[in-house]
């Protein structure tokens, strides 16, 4: 039986990651950028424009949406730290996705190295 971790490993020998250094121009190019966390770790803080797709609906999601049915469609994703979105990009390249990268040091990793990062903010009802 294969745990967490071997999956994560397996997953990174077969996708893309972009170093931190070189994440801002892949964000700024990318097509979407999806934040593959759950949407409370989403609403503590993400990457600007980056859009809200868990992990357990992400294969749903891109399957039903017309706008995201080229498989030439260019894809950065992040997650925590890198293990969700290394499975995640591992699944959208078993899709037929062929410009998929994944953040080395996911979410952490960005915000630790002071990039850009957004709070959603919620209407005030005074």
């Amino acid at each position: 039986m294969k745990t967490a971790h071997e999956l994560v490993a397996a997953a990174k020998t077969r996708i893309r990651e972009v170093a931190l250094e070189d994440a801002e121009p892949a964000v700024r190019a990318a097509d979407v950028v999806l934040d593959v966390r759950e949407v409370d770790e989403y609403a503590a803080g993400h990457i600007p424009g980056a859009l809200a797709i868990s992990r357990g609906m992400m294969e749903f999601t891109m399957s039903s949406k017309p706008e995201y049915a080229r498989p030439d469609l260019n894809i950065v994703l992040y997650c925590k730290t890198g293990g969700r979105a290394a499975l995640a990009a591992s699944a959208l390249l078993d899709m037929g996705y062929r410009n998929v990268q994944s953040i080395a040091g996911g979410y952490d990793g960005w915000r630790d190295a002071g990039k850009a990062v957004t709070t959603p903010t919620l209407p005030a009802f005074d």
